[in-house]
């Protein structure tokens, strides 16, 4: 492993004195096993939010559940295949009897790096079922929650990327899935009336699994040094040669969540060290 995950350090969480943030209120946060979405279901969780982390992977979320309760947080860990439908829908059924659900953060997603030519379509099938489908129908099902709500608000927070400003090589349904994302983000908010938000963050490489396994095929299809592929290709763009850590990830996911981000409706917060509009 060439990019470690860095542990989570609670003194690196953004804590928000929020009136939404309390245990009544129930945070949904996918892919919570690992990386980004483990980063955010604890931060949620040390915002004194009933956290509901949802992953296929028990082991790891049930590691998530275990660091968020031991900073002092709630959290409820639900494994949950997010392709399938009837998975989604109990895990919203659950999640709803802990609380009201006000917030939902879509993170979970995986790679595949390959040409156009050579993609194999059952990873484009999942790909987008993981990273699109499974997004809408998890909105679709929280948005009626949220405005039953006392003041009828909530927030969606969508885990884009650069990949949703700009595309790369070899990374085609990625760049379809984040830039969709960015579509959903902006037709939720169209919708909401102010008062159920939506915004995307779109970041670069972040110090993550995802990140790590993408390195050895990049490396091949280039014909370049993993050495190379972090230093030239991932961190390349960016004026800052540094990956961001996933706290800081949810930090800004948290902040969004917020009372101080109620004009952020439909917009993305673009945090890449200068990738995208800088030449």
């Amino acid at each position: 492993m060439l990019i470690r995950e860095p542990e989570i350090n609670s003194k690196k969480t953004l804590i928000i004195k929020n009136k939404n943030f309390n245990p009544a209120n129930v945070c949904i946060v996918t892919g919570a096993g690992t990386g980004i979405g483990r980063a955010t279901a604890i931060a949620a969780a040390k915002n004194q939010l009933m956290t509901v982390g949802l992953d296929i992977n028990q082991k790891e979320g049930k590691t998530t559940q275990k660091i968020a309760r031991d900073q002092g947080g709630q959290m409820v860990f639900i494994k949950t295949d997010l392709c399938n439908d009837t998975d989604v829908q109990n895990s919203v059924k659950e999640a709803s009897k802990l609380g009201q659900i006000k917030y939902l953060a879509n993170i979970a997603g995986i790679q595949h790096v390959n040409s156009i030519e050579d993609f194999p379509m059952e990873k484009y099938d999942l790909m987008q079922k993981l990273m699109l489908r499974a997004p809408f129908l998890l909105s679709k099902l929280v948005i009626p929650h949220m405005r039953k709500s006392s003041d009828q608000n909530g927030v969606i927070a969508n885990m884009s990327s650069i990949h949703g400003h700009i595309c790369t090589m070899n990374k085609p349904v990625y760049n379809i899935t984040k830039f969709g994302l960015r579509a959903l983000t902006q037709s939720i908010s169209a919708e909401g009336n102010g008062k159920i938000r939506s915004f995307t963050v779109s970041t670069g490489f972040v110090k993550t699994p995802l990140a790590d396994r993408q390195i050895e095929a990049q490396a091949e299809q280039r014909a370049i040094s993993k050495e190379d592929v972090i230093k030239n290709v991932m961190m390349g763009k960016s004026r800052i040669k540094e990956m961001m850590t996933p706290m800081e990830v949810a930090n800004l996911i948290i902040f969004g969540f917020s009372q101080h981000a109620r004009y952020l409706v439909g917009g993305d917060l673009l945090f890449d060290g200068g990738s995208v509009l800088t030449y």
